[in-house]
């Protein structure tokens, strides 16, 4: 269910609310340009700062907005287990596709807290659910063994997205975890590296930008041609690396401000790139010829 290109898309604001109609012209760029999914109300949606009907909101108009032409992979975690699971139960009402569950941020549970809270949600709901893992930012990382056990025991757990940034971690997710489980980079720098190892593509920010770009190297891997997959990489590596100068969606919405995609906006604590780090995104920019 989960391979290719799949965008973890911004939440675009105007006037201290959410820009409905933006929101949607962002949906049809993606799919127009090759993307395979749609990831509304993750982190670079900046999931943290909206409101709960904010977040019900933002997955109601993807959801209809898409209308089954990729799938909608709802960002419905959190660090409460009781507060995912309705976020999770109402993204499954309002007709998401599968769900999107970050570990527990700030609580830092042990690996059977983290067992315990993926298993309860997974048993609350009938979609299937993708893990995602980033101790960078929850302080947790989900064991191999963990993400294993919650394969083996939960159908609807089938599929991590992996931005530990470790290729050994992922590597043991592979050897461990059943065959169809599905493997995700959870880092545009490393989609290719994942792919060589059995991952079936990326869960992409730097796609907000260039969606056909991703897409055709994702594709151009499963085709075989590693060549031209390897030319994308590499070419894609600067920008790359631009959009993540700063913590994410902090570079990707300033660069969609500056390409006139979107209102660059982001809800405090969240702000937007300046100064020196805003000098090197506007050169990433401009010698990937987006500016």
């Amino acid at each position: 269910m989960f391979k290719g290109s799949i965008v973890a898309s911004v939440t675009p604001f105007k006037n201290g609310k959410v820009d409905e109609e933006k929101l949607q012209e962002l949906i049809e760029f993606q799919i127009k340009n090759g993307t395979s999914g749609i990831v509304p109300c993750g982190t670079t949606g900046e999931s943290a700062t909206l409101t709960f009907e904010e977040h019900e909101r933002v997955i109601e108009i993807t959801v209809k907005k898409v209308n089954k032409r990729v799938p909608v992979i709802a960002g419905t975690g959190s660090n409460s287990t009781q507060e995912a699971i309705m976020l999770t139960r109402h993204a499954e009402k309002l007709g998401a596709d599968a769900s999107l569950q970050v570990s527990p941020y700030y609580n830092r549970p042990t690996q059977r807290g983290l067992y315990e809270h993926f298993k309860a949600i997974a048993d609350s709901v009938k979609i299937p659910i993708m893990l995602y893992n980033i101790a960078s930012r929850t302080g947790v990382n989900i064991e191999p063994e963990t993400i294993a056990r919650l394969a083996k025991d939960c159908r609807n757990i089938i599929s991590v997205k992996e931005a530990s940034g470790s290729l050994d971690q992922m590597s043991r997710i592979k050897a461990l975890c059943p065959p169809d489980f599905e493997l995700l980079s959870g880092d545009d720098s490393l989609t290719l590296p994942v792919m060589s190892i059995g991952g079936l593509g990326i869960v992409s920010v730097v796609a907000n930008i260039v969606p056909k770009d991703v897409a055709e190297m994702v594709a151009a891997f499963e085709k075989g041609n590693l060549k031209k997959a390897q030319e994308i990489h590499f070419r894609l590596l600067p920008l790359t690396k631009a959009i993540f100068i700063e913590t994410n969606p902090g570079p990707i919405k300033t660069a969609m401000g500056l390409l006139g995609m979107c209102d660059p906006v982001l809800r405090l604590p969240m702000v937007n790139v300046a100064g020196d780090n805003l000098v090197k995104l506007e050169k990433a920019l401009k010698d990937y010829g987006l500016l």
